[in-house]
């Protein structure tokens, strides 16, 4: 009998996948399910990208790539970390992988050894905990509480680090909250990590570009110069251009690390798809226009659901700086029974009797580490973002 490597015994299978599969397993039943579980952007691939990996793939660009990505996609990455953060790596600071899931990963298991901790600001996004605990260290979260924004306060960061800490994930705009942090916040944070020069930073930058209202997105490294010898910058083409199915992470750090993970990574993947690298060149190097205008459709969506929301009995909706999730919390509707009979003692069963009653996918709030509260994704059109809201409304409306 198969027995599963011990290294497993306390990684979770992902709350939000769990609930797609849900969702999706009840659609193909004929049943119309609004989806509002997954952190995927509804809107198209850019043109130009799509056009760039044909391209590619007519010119013969399909043999095994480079381990650690292509000349071209590491200049690009180069030139964008330069533009967007006043970041400057030279090319052997940079590493490709297979999403920022892989390049997270990498650094992970390039780096952790048992007894060693990594901090990680909760809520926050599922695999980071399990990440560690794949890589023998031991997750260490941070309460970020609703009454501070779901920010990270730097008294809490301070009292968490241990001589023991190798990591801090910092994840600002953050999955599930939406929260992202000010300059000055970022700034605060940065003081405390100067008094602790053996703790290496993880700044996931993924949702950088979705900001709202004015917002000016700030990474660490950028914040405070005095840490980018020990800062890994993350980020990617899958939020910002509507690229998660192509693949493409990557990220800038000490040449000692990315060496390190690179090795890594040429046990587990290798190199990632060609086309996929041609694809992320002309995302990065094109019109970058539809970042601004896919955030201000966004914003939309993010108002309406706030407002939708916040009319629900029982539900208090905070509106977030950024990405495209919003973290309600349903304390008002935990110890009650739902209209057909399911008494919601947590926020897992809140979700679970939402989706089997209404039929709306969304994630518990546990699955991120806080409760009661429950992650909505408004990353779809706004007429599944109406009639998913009302279906929250009506369902809360029957509670008993």
């Amino acid at each position: 009998m198969f027995k599963p490597a011990r290294r497993l015994k306390d990684v979770k299978i992902s709350a939000s996948a769990a609930m797609t599969d849900r969702a999706r397993d009840l659609r193909a039943q004929g049943v119309k399910i609004i989806s509002l579980s997954s952190g995927e952007p509804d809107f198209p691939t850019p043109p130009h990208a799509i056009e760039a990996a044909h391209q590619a793939a007519l010119a013969g660009d399909t043999k095994y790539p480079p381990q650690d990505g292509t000349k071209a996609l590491k200049a690009a990455v180069q030139r964008k970390f330069k533009r967007d953060n006043g970041l400057d790596y030279t090319l052997d600071e940079i590493l490709v992988g297979n999403g920022g899931k892989q390049i997270i990963f990498d650094a992970m298991m390039a780096s952790c050894d048992p007894g060693d901790e990594v901090v990680i600001p909760t809520p926050g996004w599922i695999s980071y905990a399990d990440m560690a605990v794949v890589s023998e260290a031991t997750p260490v979260p941070v309460a970020c509480p609703e009454n501070n924004q779901f920010k990270l306060r730097p008294e809490d960061l301070d009292a968490a680090l241990t001589p023991n800490t190798k990591w801090v994930i910092l994840n600002f705009p953050n999955n599930p909250t939406g929260a992202a942090c000010s300059r000055a916040e970022m700034q605060e944070i940065a003081a405390v990590l100067l008094r602790h020069p053996h703790v290496w930073i993880l700044t996931d930058d993924m949702y950088e570009h979705l900001v709202y209202d004015g917002f000016d997105f700030c990474t660490i490294a950028q914040v405070e110069p005095r840490l980018k010898d020990r800062v890994l910058t993350v980020n990617g083409a899958s939020k910002a251009y509507a690229m998660t199915g192509w693949r493409v992470g990557f990220c800038g750090g000490p040449k000692p690390l990315i060496a390190a993970m690179n090795n890594m990574q040429g046990q587990a993947t290798n190199g990632i798809c060609t086309l996929s690298q041609a694809a992320a060149i002309a995302a990065l190097d094109g019109p970058q226009d539809l970042l601004k205008e896919r955030a201000a459709i966004y914003r939309e969506r993010r108002d309406l659901v706030v407002d939708w929301l916040n009319q629900a009995p029982g539900v208090s909706c905070h509106k977030p700086e950024g990405a495209f999730y919003v973290f309600p919390n349903i304390a008002g509707c935990i110890g009650k029974t739902t209209r057909g009979g399911r008494l919601l003692a947590n926020d897992t069963d809140f979700v679970s009797a939402l989706l089997q009653e209404q039929h709306v996918a969304t994630v518990p709030g546990g699955a991120y580490g806080m409760s009661p509260y429950f992650r909505v994704s408004y990353a779809t059109d706004m007429a599944s973002l109406e009639e998913g809201c009302a279906r929250i409304q009506e369902f809360c409306q029957n509670l008993r």
